[in-house]
């Protein structure tokens, strides 16, 4: 039987833990030498979005993904240069290694840039985490799925509201395929190994009492009356309950752009950013986590933290009609805050199918799709 070969793109810090669980599954399948299955040969390609040591390299480390196949080694600039230069590069992988299939992972613009790149040479595109929708096209993360899932020839979805989206937008039905969300595949296989960082102990905090803060997207700290409104919330926050803050590389930027200065006596742990297990760790712990991302609204729904999500919208709508997560803007923190400390320590359900078999849901549809 001809072996199926698949190029997967990874491109940032969100993706890697999207395509660990894939590239697992394949390994185990070849490894079992099913005849009645295909080969499946891997082609990894990073295509260095993320590039320094803490938004990449530790991440490959903690999943234990092999050295990338190929790394395009992007770096930072504009979202058009990052993805004309993403597309020049991997449109020679392409049409060197003539995959059967291309996977994409996320919503980040190496997602859209090799999408397009398919497109334009009929090379057959999966997406994995299809049809999330915020319905707010000032995201650069929104204009690359609906993008994305038009040019897409499988979707796979993680909820059915991203189901219902796809259908509104008229994709076929049969191009469709619910598997659940990918990312709990990788919390389920490394949550032992996160419970096991002595993440807490280094920060001298303790758990249910320290509130977890993540925050990146240019419309909260981009804007510095909003970013300085916010940091000094957290100062006041903080008077009750310490704060951990993994400072991203843009949100790090733009403090010292703008100039803004923390309260001197508030119990703001700063760090650099954070490897996965010890942010897995302090997530599942923390007495409620302050975000605006989408992976730390997935995996506190998981753990059932209250999660309050600094955005308008969000394109996981489950994680709030299901799960722990409630949205927040900056007028409402200290209110939506004081409720979430007055409430239960854990809240909200796990949705359905989020049960860590997203992956092999996912090899079994693509290997029906590409088999007579």
């Amino acid at each position: 039987m001809k072996p199926i070969r698949m190029i997967i793109v990874a491109g940032a810090r969100p993706n890697f833990m999207k395509i660990k669980p894939l590239m697992k599954r394949i390994e185990e399948s070849n490894l079992r030498g099913d005849s009645r299955k295909p080969r499946v040969d891997v082609f990894l390609v990073h295509t260095g979005q993320h590039y320094d040591e803490n938004m990449s390299d530790i991440f490959f480390r903690e999943l234990g993904i092999r050295k990338p196949d190929d790394n395009l080694e992007v770096g930072s600039g504009s979202h058009a240069l990052q993805t004309a230069k993403i597309m020049m590069g991997f449109e020679s992988i392409c049409e060197r290694e003539k995959p059967d299939w291309v996977i994409v992972v996320g919503d980040v613009n190496s997602t859209m840039a090799c999408t397009l790149v398919c497109a334009k040479l009929a090379v057959r595109v999966a997406h994995i985490e299809a049809g999330l929708r915020s319905f707010d096209r000032t995201m650069p993360e929104e204009i690359n799925r609906v993008v994305t899932d038009q040019l897409a020839d499988l979707l796979f979805t993680p909820s059915e509201d991203a189901n219902r989206n796809l259908l509104r937008e008229g994709q076929a039905p049969e191009k469709i395929k619910l598997v659940g969300n990918i990312m709990i595949d990788s919390l389920m296989d490394n949550l032992p190994q996160a419970r096991l960082s002595d993440i807490l102990s280094r920060l001298d905090v303790k758990p249910a009492e320290y509130i977890y803060v993540t925050l990146h997207r240019p419309a909260n700290v981009d804007d510095r009356a909003q970013l300085a409104m916010t940091l000094g919330d957290l100062s006041r926050i903080s008077r009750r309950l310490p704060i951990v803050f993994p400072v991203h590389p843009r949100t790090r930027k733009m403090v010292a752009e703008f100039g803004i200065r923390y309260d001197a006596d508030s119990r703001i742990h700063l760090t650099e950013p954070l490897g996965y297990h010890a942010s897995l760790c302090l997530a599942e712990k923390a007495r409620v986590v302050l975000t605006d991302s989408g992976g730390l609204q997935e995996e506190t729904t998981f753990f059932r933290t209250p999660c309050l999500t600094l955005r308008p919208n969000t394109e996981r709508p489950v994680t709030v009609t299901i799960g722990s997560n409630r949205l927040t803007t900056p007028a409402k923190l200290l209110e939506d805050l004081d409720h979430a400390l007055e409430g239960p320590e854990r809240t909200g359900q796990i949705p359905p199918l989020w049960d860590g078999q997203a992956a092999s849901r996912i090899l079994d549809d693509l290997i029906a799709a590409s088999t007579p």
